[in-house]
């Protein structure tokens, strides 16, 4: 940043798992020097709390009534966003299957993404120098007036070969059927579906290498940065 008076850029990155979204959002917001939210990672959270304390992920009402009890923090810097529930670092558990296969379910309860959405706001708000938000639902609901909004989008094939690699020996077959039933619970729930912003700018990852989705992210924001 040329100098102290720069306004701080709110950049939403939505896009369904295995977009690249993760690791593009990060690598940005270190080469940028912007905070940086994982939102996912916040519903994981909720999602290993209700699991960890019992709640029926069955029923809509209990995750309801227990969606304000736990206290979410995140840490936004890039190089090493850490997530606490209660004081308990949560990053390990909450990437573990027995959770990733509840988030949906518990993110689709309207007073789950009320309590979340709050948290981000609060977060992107007080991002000194800007912050890179990455989900489903940021462009659309959470940061509808973010800066610049970016959905990212690659072929069920390839984001599959990119899961299964993350998921040590996960079939890709399973991984594939998985992505897609996820994208559709995703995307047909009734509060703050998965979708792309009328205003965001779509950059397909199928046939692109991480570095460049990351370049292309980079010089949009630079771009916007400058006013073009």
């Amino acid at each position: 940043m040329e100098n102290g008076a720069a306004k701080p850029v709110i950049v939403a990155i939505d896009g369904p798992s295995g977009t690249g979204k993760s690791s593009t959002s990060k690598a940005v917001a270190a080469q940028l020097g912007l905070s940086y939210l994982d939102t996912g990672a916040q519903y994981r959270a909720i999602t290993w709390w209700m699991v960890t304390n019992g709640i029926d992920i069955a029923d809509p009402s209990a995750i309801a009534a227990a969606a304000a009890k736990p206290e979410i923090l995140s840490g936004t810097d890039p190089t090493g966003p850490t997530i606490t529930v209660d004081g308990v670092d949560v990053s390990g558990p909450i990437r573990e299957q027995d959770i990733t296969s509840k988030v949906s379910a518990v993110s689709a309860v309207p007073e789950v993404r009320a309590r979340i959405t709050e948290l981000q706001r609060a977060i992107a708000a007080s991002a000194v120098t800007g912050i890179v938000v990455e989900g489903r639902d940021i462009g659309t609901t959470v940061l509808p007036d973010a800066d610049l909004k970016i959905f990212l989008t690659a072929s069920p094939e390839a984001r599959a070969a990119r899961r299964s690699g993350e998921l040590k020996g996960a079939d890709l077959h399973t991984t594939r059927e998985a992505l897609i039933k996820r994208d559709a619970a995703d995307s047909s729930r009734k509060t703050s579906p998965l979708a792309k912003a009328d205003d965001a700018v779509e950059v397909d990852t199928t046939d692109l290498t991480l570095q460049q989705v990351i370049e292309c992210v980079v010089t949009l924001v630079e771009e916007k940065r400058a006013g073009k």
